[in-house]
């Protein structure tokens, strides 16, 4: 069992920036990856980033080099730095960590971007 605690959501003017975390606590692995994805009212949740054990990083393509996945290994934690953010980065950010067939789910953070 794994819990996963996101914070750092905000409100935030388009084009600015802001960091998620995510600290994962409880039993699990520690050769795992971790990641973002985000959910709209209405639509699939989508990956956002993800990034292993080791660093090996995965985006969504629309990120378009806007956003940067980062962990610390030591303190459990996973990191989204955002940037140049946009109106359609809206939504509810949720932290994952999945090993094998597990994926375990934070409760969200949620983003707003205005315009």
């Amino acid at each position: 069992q794994v819990q996963l605690v996101e914070s750092g959501g905000d409100l935030v003017q388009a084009g600015g920036s802001l960091r998620l975390s995510c600290t994962a606590s409880g039993t699990f692995s520690r050769v795992n990856t971790m990641g973002w994805y985000r959910q709209n009212p209405g639509k699939q949740r989508e990956l956002v980033a993800t990034i292993t054990h080791t660093g090996s990083q995965n985006y969504g393509d629309f990120v378009k080099g806007r956003f940067t996945i980062s962990r610390d290994n030591a303190k459990s934690t996973v990191y989204l730095d955002m940037n140049s953010l946009k109106a359609e980065d809206t939504g509810v950010y949720y932290c994952n960590l999945r090993v094998g067939s597990y994926a375990g789910w934070g409760q969200g953070t949620q983003v707003t971007v205005s315009s």
